[in-house]
């Protein structure tokens, strides 16, 4: 049950009324087509890059500060389109991250909702999932279960497992049937977006190839963390009339040394808030 395709170079404006229809039904929608894979390619090239620079950057928080590619795409019109959709006109850069899956690797994404960790006092908040490079079933694409979202916060225990991505290997207590199991495959240069309260998980990499996603949460203005009072965001679009987080300095070229100062200790700070006490 994928939504529905958009061909690639559309720009047609947010969504449609069936699209929004979808969305609110299924907790997801995928694919939304942002660019052609050769213009991906050239993404892919400045994260390798990045990579041969810095080292790896898997689940690095807050990307966009110190790699242009990363915040050109979290400015890309078309996704803030769809995102201004579905949480309104003032949206706010919360957090983002590359999760990349090497090929034969044993990670995996355990079945889970993002807000239950997150420190948020709303779920006016949305992920968009980047394909960097073609996200499979055999490389690990995510899997989504529709509908999840409308049962609101699920009970998620903790498992630290060493094969698990999640910082804290979290996951429901609760059985998923294979039949009811979205796997949201994307080639690259196309995108998914799917609620907070949305169960998702991911199977390991067992291809030959490289999986390659960029994960970016957009939040509207009004939402506010509960956890620690000194959490950054950047404002993408809109005014912010609420100033709940610390605005950040906006991006300055590729690895600027201040700038890969800040991202670290925004990383220190955005542990503090994944490894609190959460209410499940």
């Amino acid at each position: 049950m994928p939504g529905p395709m958009r061909d690639a170079g559309s720009r047609t404006r947010g969504f449609s009324a069936a699209e929004l229809a979808l969305y609110e039904a299924q907790g997801f929608f995928a694919p939304l087509t942002l660019m052609e894979p050769a213009a991906m390619a050239a993404h892919r090239a400045a994260l390798e890059m990045a990579e041969a620079r810095l080292g790896p950057l898997h689940y690095k928080t807050k990307p966009y500060l110190i790699c242009g590619s990363a915040n050109e795409l979290a400015r890309d019109p078309t996704l803030l389109d769809a995102v201004e959709a579905l949480i309104g006109p003032d949206i706010l850069l919360w957090d983002s991250a590359y999760v990349i899956k090497e090929p034969h690797s044993r990670g995996k994404v355990s079945w889970h909702q993002d807000l239950t960790y997150w420190g948020l006092d709303s779920d006016k908040l949305v992920t968009a999932w980047i394909a960097i490079s073609d996200a499979t079933p055999e490389n690990g694409c995510m899997m989504m279960l529709p509908g999840s979202h409308k049962s609101g916060r699920q009970a998620h225990r903790d498992t630290y497992s060493d094969d698990n991505i999640l910082h804290r290997g979290q996951t429901v207590d609760k059985e998923i049937r294979e039949d009811d199991i979205v796997h949201a495959s994307l080639i690259a240069g196309q995108a998914s977006l799917h609620h907070g309260w949305t169960l998702h998980a991911s199977q390991p990499n067992r291809s030959d190839r490289r999986r390659i996603g960029l994960t970016l949460q957009y939040a509207a203005t009004s939402v506010r963390q509960t956890v620690i009072d000194n959490e950054t965001a950047t404002l993408v679009r809109g005014e912010d009339r609420f100033h709940h987080f610390e605005e950040e300095p906006r991006f300055v070229g590729d690895f600027n040394p201040g700038m890969l100062a800040y991202r670290e200790e925004l990383e220190r700070r955005k542990h503090a808030v994944y490894d609190a006490d959460s209410p499940t």
